[in-house]
């Protein structure tokens, strides 16, 4: 059945795009790869400097939306190397990705590599890896509002955190949505669970090391809360509104131009909810194998060829997430 799909999905391809057409959407770049990574960094820096030197409560707001947002830029430049088109280089994807990106905002590369590629291949159906964060929806405005503040609050942060612990120790499955999907243990021990709590965690772990201890040389140790006040608000707040948009209250089938939705993003958008492009959802799904910067290009060739309609904006969506009673 994966096979017919597959070879379904190269024939619709074909129809959309002729192959030197997918030849170009699909030409990587290093230096696209190096630019977006050296400017997520590049901000975060900027704004942990400007809060060093000005921690003005106004500052401190600012910074824990910026870094809120550049955190799910991490998250997405993990993303992207996951499929391969961060770089153009395969250790840079592989590696350098995995370290620079993932394993910041708590993620590794490679769990998330073959738990995500499950996700486009079952889309729109019960098999879904990335189901249960869009079941919920649509909700009523009180409910959404309620899931907004446990996200400001931390609490969500929080339980995305145990559950990790969770699963780093073999306890749950892996799942980017931290569902409670107990394991067997078979009557490992608890020395045996905290052995591979550490095997798998041991790299976010010397991360929050290295970054507390840069903070300490540097004369700033709690510029730490920071990094850690926006990982548990803000980012948990801007994660939850791109899955929202990518596929809440769309249809349930296996058409990727109806399970999946584009969004259209301005300057703040980028900033927070939709960096690297992500919000060209229906575009990556149609062919993931574009990297970030071509997906514009990808777009206006199906829109001016009649497969997509103006995408919605962000506030569109969640009215539309928000309309049940």
């Amino acid at each position: 059945m994966q096979r017919a799909s597959q070879t379904s999905k190269k024939r619709h391809l074909a129809e959309l795009f002729s192959a030197e057409e997918i030849r170009q959407l699909t030409e990587k770049s290093d230096l696209m790869g190096w630019s977006a990574l050296l400017f997520t960094w590049g901000v975060i820096a900027l704004t942990l400097t400007a809060l060093a030197l000005w921690p003005h409560p106004l500052i401190w707001i600012c910074a824990l939306i910026i870094l809120g947002g550049r955190q799910l830029s991490l998250a997405i430049l993990m993303h992207d190397a996951s499929h391969g088109t961060l770089f153009k280089t395969r250790w840079l994807n592989d590696v350098l990705a995995s370290y620079a990106c993932g394993i910041p905002v708590g993620v590794d590369l490679q769990r998330y590599r073959k738990h995500h590629l499950m996700h486009h291949t079952q889309t729109g159906t019960d098999a879904d890896t990335d189901k249960s964060l869009s079941a919920p929806f649509p909700t009523s405005r009180a409910s959404l509002l309620r899931k907004f503040a446990r996200d400001l609050s931390g609490l969500s942060g929080l339980k995305r955190e145990f559950g990790l612990l969770l699963m780093h120790a073999g306890l749950i499955r892996w799942t980017v949505a931290s569902d409670i999907v107990r394991l067997p243990q078979h009557g490992r021990s608890r020395h045996a669970q905290a052995w591979q709590l550490w095997q798998n965690g041991w790299k976010i772990f010397a991360f929050h090391g290295l970054l507390l201890g840069l903070l300490v040389w540097a004369g700033y140790p709690w510029l730490y809360l920071a990094w850690t006040g926006a990982y548990l608000t803000t980012y948990s707040l801007f994660m939850r509104i791109r899955s929202i948009a990518e596929h809440a209250c769309t249809q349930q089938t296996t058409d990727m131009f109806l399970n999946t939705r584009s969004t259209r993003a301005g300057l703040l958008a980028r900033a927070t909810v939709a960096p690297l492009r992500v919000n060209y959802h229906i575009e990556h799904h149609v062919m993931a194998s574009v990297p970030y910067f071509r997906l514009p290009a990808m777009q206006r060739m199906l829109l001016d060829r009649g497969h997509l309609q103006a995408p919605p904006g962000y506030w569109a969506v969640l009215k539309l997430a928000s309309q049940a009673r």
